[in-house]
């Protein structure tokens, strides 16, 4: 059985009106029986202070974000790339299309999955591999003043039922926010998020050998990007698990080849999409890594595609795949955690929600349309 050729690529961009008022763009593919769906986060630093202002050409909200370079490519290449094409499987689309590996490229391919499944009337976990009904959630803590903000920030996650927490640390906040935390929760799963901001000085080492005394269960990202001898270097030194960033195959090819960790954190739309997503999981998982995975954006469609990617075998440690609280969302049910839980959708096709096209429709501030 074929999948019937893609006709339509839409795009939406729309904006979280309240909060920290974060960007997506939606992918909608279109055949003639079934439509997918796929959501990319603009990245936070990209949010100029106009960012959520019309643009130049009126209210079309084209204005000063991130979504720039990726619009114009989902315009320009991967779009029009794919209308048209004949494809088996949403494998064959990446290579087909030359998606590569960027949030842009991660929408398309999600959405590619969502319409195959929807297709053949399969469940998207299922056609990954999943194995899990439910996915134990974890919540990631942004970084706060006080000390005493972060106790009450990882005492509301834990309250919502989330068993491992995320702290961001840098050199100088460190130490003292994990011992506070761990002191308060000798139980919870901690993950130290070291975004890029280490060395490997005599002073930054210490400091992250010094976290094995507090039972972290991962140190992510400690040094540059790239790096990958100096994260084996610190794989040698410490007893806690090193996750370096990976944003491709070669990377985690890489990566294992040198011990240069023993977790990975799975993340839509840094390795380009749902099928580059699974070949790293398969890849980490028979080296024996721990897993965890996260959704891109803020309207729950992102979310849904790593509920899917987290029913995988070897996602070990909880995931961050429920909604943000406090903004729309555009699938039904919503992609809550209960008690700590996500259920996989099991007995719907493609992503398992019901997306509501006609909100994202009046919502959105910008539109692309592609058609045969």
């Amino acid at each position: 059985m074929r999948v019937p050729r893609i006709h339509g690529c839409d795009a939406f961009r729309v904006v979280m009106r309240r909060g920290r008022r974060p960007v997506s763009v939606l992918v909608r593919l279109a055949s003639a029986d079934a439509v997918g769906w796929g959501e990319m986060a603009v990245p936070p630093d990209a949010n100029h202070p106009d960012a959520n202002r019309p643009g130049p050409h009126g209210s079309d909200g084209s204005g000063a974000d991130g979504s720039g370079a990726a619009w114009a490519d989902i315009e320009e290449r991967m779009g029009p790339a794919l209308i048209g094409l004949d494809w088996d499987r949403p494998e064959d689309v990446s290579a087909a299309a030359d998606l590569g590996a960027s949030e842009a490229a991660a929408a398309i391919d999600t959405a590619c999955w969502d319409l195959w499944c929807r297709t053949r009337g399969l469940p998207l976990a299922h056609a990954l591999g999943g194995t899990r009904t439910s996915i134990v959630t974890g919540a990631r803590i942004a970084p706060e003043a006080t000390l005493d903000t972060v106790a009450g920030r990882v005492n509301q996650a834990v309250g919502a039922g989330h068993t491992r927490v995320t702290l961001d640390i840098r050199p100088g906040w460190d130490i003292e926010p994990i011992r506070t935390v761990r002191q308060a929760y000798p139980a919870l799963a901690l993950v130290a998020d070291a975004g890029h901001a280490y060395t490997e000085s005599a002073e930054h080492l210490a400091v992250l050998e010094g976290l094995d005394a507090y039972g972290v269960v991962a140190i992510e990202r400690p040094f540059p990007a790239g790096d990958l001898a100096a994260h084996a270097r610190l794989q040698l030194r410490v007893g806690t698990a090193v996750a370096p960033a990976v944003g491709d195959l070669d990377t985690l090819d890489a990566a294992l080849t040198l011990d240069a960790g023993r977790a990975l954190h799975l993340r839509l739309d840094r390795l380009g999409g749902l099928t580059a997503a699974r070949s790293a999981h398969d890849l980490a998982y028979a080296a024996g890594w721990d897993v965890w995975c996260s959704g891109s954006g803020a309207f729950g469609i992102g979310q849904a595609a790593a509920v899917a990617l987290a029913s995988l075998p070897g996602c070990t440690l909880p995931s961050d795949v429920s909604d943000p609280a406090g903004g729309p969302v555009f699938v039904t049910p919503p992609v809550r955690s209960s008690g700590g839980v996500v259920g996989v959708p099991l007995t719907q096709p493609g992503l398992g929600h019901v997306i509501d096209e006609e909100r994202i429709e009046r919502l959105a501030t910008r539109r692309m349309r592609l058609s045969t």
